[in-house]
């Protein structure tokens, strides 16, 4: 049905494709995997018309085609949902579905009951109850991502591009959106399907293309593929194993002290500990309250109440500087929106914390600056070509390092992540994991909050499991796996 042939790709002195092929057939879901920075984003793009290709053809249904841009492609059935919502915020849920012309009319208008009935059921197919009239922007990411793919379903696709769009989703919403694409894949339309979580791409895709380097290293049946062979296929190497430390940890060492924490509607009466140099996991379904939790330690929720003590000082914070200065950093969900400044440099980022806490009438020193960012550049691995790139140009695994590296020049004693590698490959992964664990090393305690059952088990030292707003288990490190995660985080512990 599509076929991207013979690729090329030059954005100033980086080759970002370099011949690459891509063929989906009717009625297949076709894998796409690559590391970030691969290439794959680019050829999405190109294939939407998002981007114009340097070299390259474009066949649909076998008879070559030039789409001028991204609405002539929608028009051919070539719908995409990226993990970066592309939502109107202030337009409803139903408006956003429909945006545009596409809203069903009568003689006086836009019929609005035909619109919200015909949004319903693209939502129902995806198992999503939201409030149709609702502002999208008022949702929280996984909602406004499946928001996303019901505008994408609305468009009678014939060729669906879904790129990373389970990064926000939690296990129940992800089997709801793959029972759509199979429903979707019996009648006849082609889906490329993007994830950095292999165990997707073996559990829908019939084919897989692996992109390196903006090259295709090999493509074939899934069956022929193991996650191991793929791996090996993304990062041209074998993915060293990685053995982190897991000692034991004294509560009268602990570096946080949360007691009676809630916020209301969200959060109830939350207590824990986090020791220094401890890694403790908070597991749950999205809309458990984790991130509410975390803004709540961060200052962002005001109407909090409880106790929170770092470093054995009470902390009452009004907003973030005051969770700041008494030690604590936050490395959020949602990097791009709320962990960088995508315009600014890879210097300005790395330094934006760290000087915020000082007051200062004059511009700081670029040179004491320059030796700090180059260190940080360093020591995390920041693939730029100089510390003056704009983050925007740079992978989503370095990009989530400048956010590591921009919170650990505040030198903090307790760090709290957010989904720490949501939209990160594999390599940059076992990257990042490497350094949290030198982290730990120094004894900087952390709050680790992940969607990735399989992660918290790998990273963390004890695990909290949250349901509706509360903590109801408290696992050691022997005492946890994901079936047992599981059934706490679904409200059925003992």
């Amino acid at each position: 049905m599509l076929r991207a042939q013979s690729v090329y790709k030059r954005f100033g002195g980086v080759q970002a494709l370099a011949g690459a092929t891509l063929e989906v057939r009717a009625g297949e879901v076709h894998g796409l995997c690559g590391e970030n920075g691969s290439g794959k984003s680019t050829l999405l793009r190109i294939v939407s018309a998002q981007l114009r290709a340097d070299e390259g053809r474009l066949l649909l249904d076998g008879r070559p085609t030039a789409f001028g841009d991204p609405s002539e492609a929608l028009a051919a059935g070539i719908a995409t949902v990226t993990q970066e919502t592309t939502l109107v915020p202030d337009l409803s849920v139903a408006e956003n579905i429909f945006l545009g012309p596409r809203k069903p009319r009568t003689w006086r208008g836009v019929d609005w009951r035909a619109t919200r009935r015909r949004a319903a059921a693209l939502l129902a197919q995806l198992d999503c109850d939201v409030d149709l009239n609702v502002a999208a922007g008022r949702l929280r990411p996984n909602r406004q991502q499946l928001v996303e793919i019901a505008r994408a379903l609305s468009m009678d696709a014939r060729v669906l591009i879904l790129d990373e769009p389970t990064s926000s989703l939690a296990d129940d919403e992800v089997e709801s959106l793959f029972s759509a694409v199979r429903a979707l894949k019996e009648s006849g339309v082609a889906t490329v399907f993007v994830s950095h979580r292999l165990h997707e791409v073996f559990a829908l895709a019939d084919r897989v293309t692996v992109l390196r380097d903006g090259a295709v290293v090999g493509t074939g049946p899934i069956g022929e593929f193991d996650q191991r062979s793929l791996i090996h296929l993304m990062i041209g190497r074998e993915l060293e194993q990685l053995e982190l430390d897991h000692g034991l940890h004294e509560v009268e060492d602990a570096v946080l002290r949360v007691r009676g924490l809630s916020v209301p509607g969200r959060v109830h009466d939350v207590s824990l500990n986090v020791g220094a140099g401890e890694v403790v996991g908070l597991a749950g379904l999205v809309g458990a309250g984790r991130s509410d939790l975390f803004d709540a330690l961060f200052g962002l929720a005001r109407e909090s109440s409880g106790t929170i003590e770092v470093g054995g000082r009470a902390l009452r914070p009004r907003d973030p500087h005051d969770s700041m200065r008494a030690g604590l950093a936050y490395v959020p969900a949602d990097r791009k929106r709320l962990g960088l400044v995508l315009d600014m440099s890879v210097r300005e980022n790395v330094v934006m914390a760290s000087t915020s806490r000082v007051r200062r009438y004059r511009r700081p020193r670029r040179a004491r600056e320059q030796t700090r960012v180059a260190a940080a550049t360093r020591d995390f691995r920041i693939a730029a070509p100089s510390s003056a790139q704009p983050v925007s140009r740079l992978s989503g695994g370095n990009q989530q390092k400048v956010v590591l590296a921009k919170w650990l020049e505040t030198d903090p004693s307790v760090l709290v992540l957010d989904e720490p590698t949501r939209g990160v490959d594999v390599g940059a992964k076992a990257e990042i994991y490497t350094l949290l664990d030198a982290v730990k090393r120094r004894g900087v305690g952390m709050l680790v909050s992940s969607s990735e059952t399989s992660e918290l088990l790998l990273l963390c030292d004890r695990i909290l499991v949250m349901y509706r707003g509360r903590i109801v288990a408290r696992l050691r490190r022997e005492e946890a796996d994901e079936a047992t995660i599981a059934r706490f985080a679904m409200g059925h512990g003992s």
